[in-house]
C-alpha cells in the first residue's frame, strides 16, 4: 500500500470556515488521483468554535503530534479578536519546533499573524488579507510584508492572501509535490482554474491559454490533457463539440492565441520535462507523451529548450 502523506490543520478559536475548507477539500480530493493524504486537526482548545459560531468536536491538542520534514502544517485564518490564543508561549515554542524540523508551513489569511507571533516570519517576505497587511507590518516590523500577492513563499514557509487563495496555494503545493498535471486534475475535480500570483517566471502549460470563457474549447483542452498519450486528430477533437475540423481550427486559434498543434506540442514538452525530473526511463517517455520514438523526443526538447534529454535529467 502506498504510504500516505500527512497534512495537519491548526484550528484557532474563531477560525474562518472558507479559509479551512478550501485547503481541506484540495488535499481530500488528492486521494482520488493516487496521492492520499492523512488529514489531522489540532488546536489549543478541544472544542474550538469557528467565526460563524459552528463548534468543532474531538480536535486533538497540538502537543500530541510530532511534526517532521515531510509534513504540511496549515494555519487557516481566524477572527483577530482571538489573537491572544496565538500568544501562548508553549504554542509558539511548538511552532518553532515544527519550523526547525523543516516541515512545510503555510498560513491562510490572518493565519500569518500566528506565524508572525511565533517569530517564523522575521526577515521573511510574506502576505495576508489586503485588509490586514498594514496591521501585520505595524505589529511585526521585522516582517517584509508584500501586498497584491495571492501567496508568497519564503523557504519552507508560505503565506497567502486569504479566503479562496488558501485553495490556490493548496493546489500550488500539490503541484510542487506531484507535478502540474496532478494539480490540474484536482483543480478540475473542484471545478476551479488554478491562479498564480504573477511573480512566476514561467507558468505551467496546464495553466496557460485557459483565460477564456469558451466551454467548448475548455472541453477540447481537457480532452487533450487527459489523452496526451494518444495520437490526436482534429476530426476527433471537432466531434467532441459537434463542429467541423475547419471551424475548430479557427475557433481554437481565435480563443487561445495558438493552434491546436502548438498547444499539443507544448503539453508534450512539459509532460516530458516532468517525467525526466522524476527520473523516468528515456525509452518510456515517448509513449506517455504520444510521441513515436526517442529521436522525436530529442528533436522536440532540443527545439523548445535547446537541450537534450540527458542534459535535462537531474543528477
Amino acid at each position: 500500500m502506498k504510504p500516505r502523506n500527512r497534512v495537519i490543520f491548526y484550528i484557532n478559536r474563531g477560525v474562518h470556515l472558507l479559509d479551512l475548507a478550501g485547503a481541506v477539500q484540495a488535499f481530500y480530493e488528492a486521494e482520488e488521483y493516487g496521492q492520499p493524504y492523512e488529514i489531522s486537526y489540532i488546536s489549543e482548545d478541544p472544542g474550538p468554535v469557528c467565526s460563524a459560531g459552528l463548534p468543532f468536536a474531538g480536535v486533538m491538542h497540538y502537543s500530541s503530534l510530532e511534526i517532521g520534514p515531510a509534513d504540511l502544517l496549515i494555519i487557516p485564518g481566524f477572527d483577530l479578536r482571538w489573537l491572544g490564543d496565538a500568544k501562548k508561549s508553549r504554542l509558539k515554542a511548538w511552532m518553532r519546533k515544527a519550523d526547525k524540523a523543516q516541515a512545510t508551513i503555510y498560513s491562510v489569511c490572518t493565519g500569518a499573524f500566528l506565524l508572525a507571533e511565533a517569530g517564523l516570519l522575521d526577515d521573511k517576505e510574506c502576505t495576508t488579507h489586503w485588509k490586514y497587511t498594514l496591521r501585520l507590518r505595524k505589529e511585526y516590523p521585522a516582517l517584509r510584508v508584500l501586498t497584491d500577492r495571492l501567496f508568497v513563499r519564503s523557504g519552507n514557509i508560505y503565506t497567502s492572501a486569504g479566503v479562496t487563495t488558501g485553495l490556490d496555494m493548496a493546489l500550488f503545493l500539490l503541484e510542487e509535490r506531484h507535478g502540474p498535471e496532478f494539480a490540474y486534475k484536482v483543480a478540475r475535480e473542484l471545478v476551479v482554474y488554478i491562479r498564480r500570483d504573477g511573480s512566476e517566471p514561467q507558468e505551467s502549460i496546464y495553466l496557460q491559454f485557459r483565460a477564456h470563457v469558451n466551454n467548448d474549447i475548455h472541453a477540447v483542452q481537457d480532452w487533450i490533457v487527459r489523452h496526451l498519450e494518444k495520437k490526436v486528430s482534429i476530426g476527433e477533437l471537432a466531434a467532441l463539440i459537434y463542429t467541423s475540423p475547419r471551424n475548430l481550427t479557427r475557433l481554437f486559434k481565435s480563443t487561445t492565441g495558438i493552434t491546436v498543434g502548438q498547444y499539443l506540442e507544448k503539453l508534450r514538452v512539459e509532460k516530458a520535462l516532468h517525467l525526466l525530473r522524476q527520473h523516468a526511463k528515456i525509452g518510456s517517455i515517448p509513449r506517455e507523451c504520444g510521441l513515436q520514438s526517442t529521436n522525436q523526443l530529442r528533436h522536440m526538447l532540443k527545439k523548445h529548450t535547446g537541450r537534450l534529454p540527458s542534459e535535462l535529467t537531474p543528477k
